[in-house]
Parts: structure tokens; sequence; C-alpha cells
């Protein structure tokens, strides 16, 4: 490490030590509307009980790199017989979701903040045999402790949009050291291997994607199908919105049904399934829909029951409900990708494919490009200008029985192509630890 890269690392703990009163504020503020974010709030600065040394440490910091962990995770213990677990969160979906995945000599924890202190005694009360990041998580404080205290750290499932390139080289200094640290990245493409070379990585290995492992429970797809049963109309899921796609998706459904209305057609209009990515969404896109003059139902008023009789009538169900995301994709038609309509990357559309669902998306797919094109390649999912485009289409598929079964014999096809990931993973990481370290 050069003069200036010491200096950045060093500009940089102290702008981390600066902010650590405003980022616990945050927590306690997001805690009023998800309490799990209150919890152990002490481990955000490297403290709380201490573990037996030796432990494989995974971090997954939000809900789609814990279920894209799960097939990894897997995939260790069967590599590692006698494998200890210790995960670690940034979000409140992460720690909920992966406490499923713990077994009775596993721990879970908050990943500390990137400050010196918070990650020294975060290393040194766990002491783990090997460190697992998962896709884009790259902390130049954590990295730079973990280096010092020998523990290799893998980037798993390791992903870099050009985007995300071009902001490395912006703060080469910083994060240069932190990429040549790693011990190894497992890659998802070869352009991501690419790209991550450029962004200082020294050792690069395409193993595949973890998500084409990730297969769907086969309750919740039961559940969901249960949903829609008896239903006198289609369904079109907005899978995983996000923030500023509302206003657009809800005035070209309302376009679409004054369409429909016009042509004396509106009883027959497809039912809007509409997920938010984010839990802390639910209130505000609730009202949204009702300032949009549309009725509307939640997933969380009929509980384990199922939908009644309002719901059914209903020409909005909002998803306001966790880990439930294979339901949904089984209860719709098909669905329109959340994150690809306004320029935030898109989301995960293997899931959708594994459920059967055909996807239309947007032109901003770049945290998943390769995904995305091969997808359209295979049929399994369609591109559009924009979301009037978009619901046009989807409404017309779904309307359609012939085109859509075509399209999810596509995605079902596409989704069970490029497996084996997580155990080309689990295989690779064994070459970096001792075979008795993680027992």
């Amino acid at each position: 490490m050069n003069l200036r890269q010491r200096l950045a690392l060093l500009a940089y703990g102290v702008l981390m030590r600066l902010l650590v009163p405003v980022l616990l504020a945050r927590l306690w503020w997001r805690a009023r509307q998800e309490p799990l974010y209150g919890h152990a709030l002490p481990e955000r600065l490297g403290f709380g009980p201490s573990t037996p040394p030796g432990a494989v440490w995974l971090h997954a910091v939000s809900l789609g790199e814990t279920r894209a962990a799960e097939p990894l995770i897997q995939a260790l213990r069967q590599v590692h017989p006698g494998l200890r677990l210790l995960l670690t969160h940034g979000t409140a979906t992460g720690r909920a979701a992966g406490a499923t995945l713990l077994g009775p000599a596993d721990h879970q924890c908050w990943l500390p903040l990137d400050t010196p202190g918070a990650t020294r005694r975060f290393l040194r009360r766990h002491r783990p045999a090997l460190g697992i990041l998962m896709e884009t998580e790259v902390w130049p404080r954590l990295l730079h402790e973990a280096q010092r205290a020998a523990v290799p750290v893998v980037l798993a499932n390791a992903r870099l949009s050009e985007k995300s390139l071009r902001q490395s080289l912006r703060f080469d200094a910083l994060l240069r050291p932190a990429a040549a640290s790693l011990a190894q990245a497992l890659a998802q493409t070869e352009a991501d291997a690419l790209r991550l070379r450029l962004a200082g990585v020294l050792r690069v290995q395409v193993a595949g994607n973890l998500k084409f492992d990730q297969r769907p429970s086969p309750e919740l797809l039961a559940a969901g199908e249960s949903w829609s049963a008896g239903l006198s109309r289609p369904v079109v899921l907005a899978a995983s919105w996000r923030e500023g796609e509302d206003a657009p998706l809800l005035a070209a459904w309302q376009a679409m049904l004054a369409r429909r209305s016009a042509q004396g057609d509106a009883r027959r209009a497809p039912l809007l399934l509409l997920v938010p990515r984010h839990p802390q969404r639910f209130d505000e896109v609730a009202r949204l829909v009702a300032e949009a003059g549309l009725t509307l139902v939640q997933r969380s008023s009929w509980g384990a029951g199922g939908p009644g009789a309002l719901a059914r009538e209903a020409q909005v169900w909002l998803g306001d409900s966790m880990g439930e995301m294979p339901a949904y994709y089984a209860c719709a038609d098909v669905a329109l990708l959340g994150g690809s309509f306004a320029p935030l990357g898109g989301q995960n559309l293997i899931e959708a494919a594994a459920c059967g669902c055909p996807v239309f998306m947007g032109a901003h797919t770049f945290n998943f490009t390769q995904a995305a094109e091969r997808a359209e390649s295979a049929g399994a999912a369609r591109r559009c200008a924009d979301l009037d485009e978009a619901v046009t289409a989807a409404c017309a598929m779904a309307a359609s029985p012939a085109d859509r079964a075509v399209a999810s014999a596509a995605a079902q096809t596409y989704a069970g192509q490029d497996q084996g990931a997580a155990v080309r993973m689990a295989e690779a990481m064994l070459q970096l630890i001792s075979p008795t370290a993680v027992r």
C-alpha cells in the first residue's frame, strides 16, 4: 500500500468514526417501523458475545443476498461436514431470512460499521477461518483488518456493473487495496470477472450465478396458485417495486383501465399484484394506490385463509409480506420487473423464471446485464421502452393462455440451466482453509 492509499484509508476511517452517531440514529429511526433494526445495536460497533474460533463467516447484507446464499451454505455443509457458520447482515430483512438457515452450532449477528475499532473488535470476537462477502460488498476497513488478522476473504457470486466499475475507479486509492486484499473473487460471468480485475482484484474465477441454484418452495408455489384459483381475470405482478416507479406504474394502469372501460370490458381487466421491494414502503404504496382511486386489499389482511370475496373484487392487491415472493410469482400470469423502469439496475429475474412466470422489463437492467439478455434471448423475458408499453404487453400476454404457456415453458427452461455454481464455489473456498479449521 503506497502513501496515497494509506492516507485514503486513514481519511476514510476518520470519516466513518464521525458518521457513527448519524448511522446509529438512522438505525434507531428505522427501528420505529422495523423493530429488528433496534436489536443488538452494540454489535454494530463490534461488541457482543464471542464465539469459538474457526467458523466460516458469511455476510449477506439483505434479503436478496441471503436467499442467494442458501444454496452456497448447503454446499459448504456438504464440502465441510461439521461446519460452523457465522452469518452477518446489514438489514432487518436479511437477518430475519438468515435466521432460518442456522444450525444448532451457528451464530448470527450484525456486521459492524466499517470503522477501525468496530471491525477489529468483530474479528477478535469471532476469529473466523474464512470470510465470505456476497456479490458487491467491499468494505475497505473490514478487508484491511481481515488481512491484518490473516483471515482470507472471498467475494462470492461476485458482480460488478460498468457503472460500479466507474465509481470504483473514481475512488481508486481507497478501493483498489481493498479489492487486492481479497483472497479470491468468484464471479458470475466473464464480463464481471474482467471488470473485477480492472477494479484491482488479483485472483478471479468465473463460477456462475448462485441464483440458478435457488429452487422455489413447493409450499409457497401451491399457496400462490390457490390465491388466484377461481379468479375470473388474469393477474399481473409488479415485482420488487422500487421508489420512483410507483407513479408511472399507477398512471399506466389507470390508462389501461380507462381504455377497457371505454371498450365496455372493465370487469375483465387484470388484477394488479403490487409487491414493494422494501417493507418500509408498504404504507406509502398503499396510500399512493388509494390516492389513484384504485380499490386495494392488502395481503396481510387475509392471513393463511387466502383472499376472500372483497379481495377478489379489488383492483389491486398489495403484497405486504416478507418471504413470499415465490407465492406471488405463482399467483401471477406475468410480471413487471421492478427496478428496471427507473435507472435502478433491475432486480433478480431468475427467481421469476424458476416459478414459470414470464417477465416484462424496462431499459435499466445493468445490475443483471447478462441474466437479462439471456432471459430475453430465451423467450423468458421481454424488454419494453416504458411502463405504458410494458403494461399493455403484459396484459395482452396474461389474457392469452397460449402465449403465456409458451413464455412460461421458456422461463422454466432458462432457469434450469447453468446450475452448479454453489458446489463450484464451495470447492474453491475449500482450497483456502484447513479441513479441520471449521470443525
